[in-house]
């Protein structure tokens, strides 16, 4: 079982194996908005904005009304609770690296290293007893604050905690096919944030998050056409910034949503411009993700302002699943990523 603890919402996959084939079981979730005003979490803080009773309470009847039987769980910890960096050390051996990363890491990591759990991977280079090669190393922080949290969720949801992971390997795992070549984007639009992660081979390179993200697309909606909160919703999910060139309502979310999606654009192309200097590669693909993914227009703009190819995430692409759910899942697999990502983590143990 994958489960993704959002701003807005819980969402669980549950996903089997046997043999190659991966199966998709059950899967379901469910709004802050349905059990209270105030969302799960706040872009501000690290920690979980209610209390880890109401969270596992919004697990446990996610699981009741899917009747999901697997009580084995990982859960994906989100990118602005994670610190991420990457560092370059000397050759050494395998001994010696766990010492040399904590090092490094007490130089890096703006809170005290006892306060964190590190994780690391090696992006390039190897350790060898001959210590030829210089290294570099992909390393990831969270605060053990965050980590207790979680574990106190499954404790209280009766689930039995596998692992925990940072969501945009959770991304990585469902979206990048193996036979994959070049490096890839993944733009992670979500509803407080926005993250946009490169990969090479599979392997992430950077991970980028800023505030920008869905809660602020709505609100502009809401204040610039003078409707309350539910209908900015509705009129940004069905019109998004297709007909710029139209008219009534639909010219005016467009037009009010233009200058939002240009930030992202250019936060973008800067991270792209960054990366393709410095690892002298260019970006071949994009990935669209989150529950943003699907805004109308938004494929085609991004498509014609960046000039690469572009796709709508989906995480199904490898799971079998019964052909009738076909239109559901391609609608529902940008937001459901992330979850995907957290069950299959389950499937390699």
């Amino acid at each position: 079982m994958g489960i993704d603890v959002g701003s807005s919402y819980v969402k669980i996959v549950e996903i089997s194996k046997l043999g190659y084939r991966r199966k998709l079981e059950n899967y379901g979730s469910l709004a802050a908005s349905v059990l209270y005003e105030k969302p799960f979490r706040t872009f501000e803080k690290s920690t979980l904005l209610l209390s880890n009773q109401d969270v596992a309470r919004a697990i446990l009847a996610i699981i009741d009304e899917a009747k999901m039987k697997t009580r084995q769980v990982i859960f994906s910890i989100p990118d602005f609770s994670t610190f991420f960096t990457n560092i370059e050390l000397p050759p050494m051996t395998k001994e010696e690296l766990p010492q040399a990363v904590k090092y490094e890491a007490r130089q890096l990591i703006p809170v005290p290293v006892e306060e964190v759990t590190l994780d690391w991977q090696i992006i390039e280079g190897g350790i060898s007893s001959e210590k030829k090669t210089k290294l570099k190393i992909l390393l990831a922080a969270v605060p053990n604050e965050v980590i207790n949290q979680y574990r106190e969720i499954a404790e209280l949801s009766q689930l039995k905690l596998v692992a925990l992971e940072a969501e945009v390997f959770g991304l990585i795992r469902s979206l990048i096919k193996e036979d994959e070549v070049g490096a890839t984007a993944i733009i992670d639009i979500g509803v407080r944030s926005t993250t946009c992660n490169i990969t090479d081979k599979k392997i992430l390179q950077i991970s980028y998050s800023f505030d920008m993200g869905g809660n602020e697309f709505t609100e502009v909606i809401s204040k610039g056409l003078s409707v309350d909160y539910r209908e900015a919703e509705t009129l940004e999910k069905k019109y998004g910034i297709l007909s710029l060139g139209g008219g009534g309502k639909e010219k005016d979310v467009g037009q009010i949503l233009l200058p939002l999606i240009d930030v992202i654009l250019r936060e973008v192309e800067r991270i792209f411009y960054n990366f393709s200097i410095k690892n002298e590669k260019k970006i071949q693909k994009i990935i669209l993700a989150g529950g943003l993914a699907l805004l109308p227009g938004l494929k085609e703009y991004f498509g014609a302002n960046l000039k690469k190819e572009i796709e709508i995430a989906n995480p199904f692409h490898n799971i079998f699943y019964p052909p009738v759910l076909e239109g559901t899942l391609k609608e529902m697999g940008p937001g459901y990523a992330v979850a995907v990502g957290m069950a299959l983590r389950g499937l390699e143990h």
